[in-house]
């Protein structure tokens, strides 16, 4: 009587066992799938973020450039009635940071989306060159 007993129950044990075991994979499946899915949404927050963030970077920047370039257009102005020998100078340096000026706008302009660690050594880079161009123009401002 204890032999028919003990193999119902490890029978029973091993069917229980095999039961859960295959839920367990089948959990095991789900929540690998939910995994996924969770991680291509944080990457597809990620990316709108970063595309966000370059337009609004673009933005600032367009507004700093026309900025410079309106200080650039308020030296023509002043250098008009300046005596002709120093006016040949100014237009000189005034023309430099115009070309400067609309180089970097255009460098702006024509930035494609490359991915974040590109845009974090390219914006590094930008703000570095928008940076001396706007002291040039301070420094021709105090200069002349």
């Amino acid at each position: 009587m204890k032999k028919p007993l003990l193999s119902l129950v490890l029978a029973s044990f091993l069917i229980g066992t095999s039961v859960t075991s295959c839920s367990s994979s089948e959990e095991k499946i789900e929540n690998a799938e939910e995994n996924v899915d969770d991680a291509k949404e944080d990457l597809e927050e990620a990316k709108e973020d970063y595309l966000q963030d370059v337009e609004e970077y673009k933005k600032e920047s367009s507004e700093k450039i026309e900025a410079n370039q309106k200080s650039i257009d308020d030296f023509k102005t002043r250098i008009d009635s300046q005596k002709k020998e120093a006016k040949a100078e100014y237009l000189k340096k005034i023309d430099e940071l115009e070309r400067q000026n609309t180089d970097i706008k255009k460098e702006i302009d024509n930035y494609q989306a490359e991915g974040k660690e590109h845009w974090t050594t390219y914006k590094e880079n930008f703000n570095r060159n928008l940076q001396s161009l706007a002291q040039a123009i301070v420094d021709f401002n105090l200069k002349y």
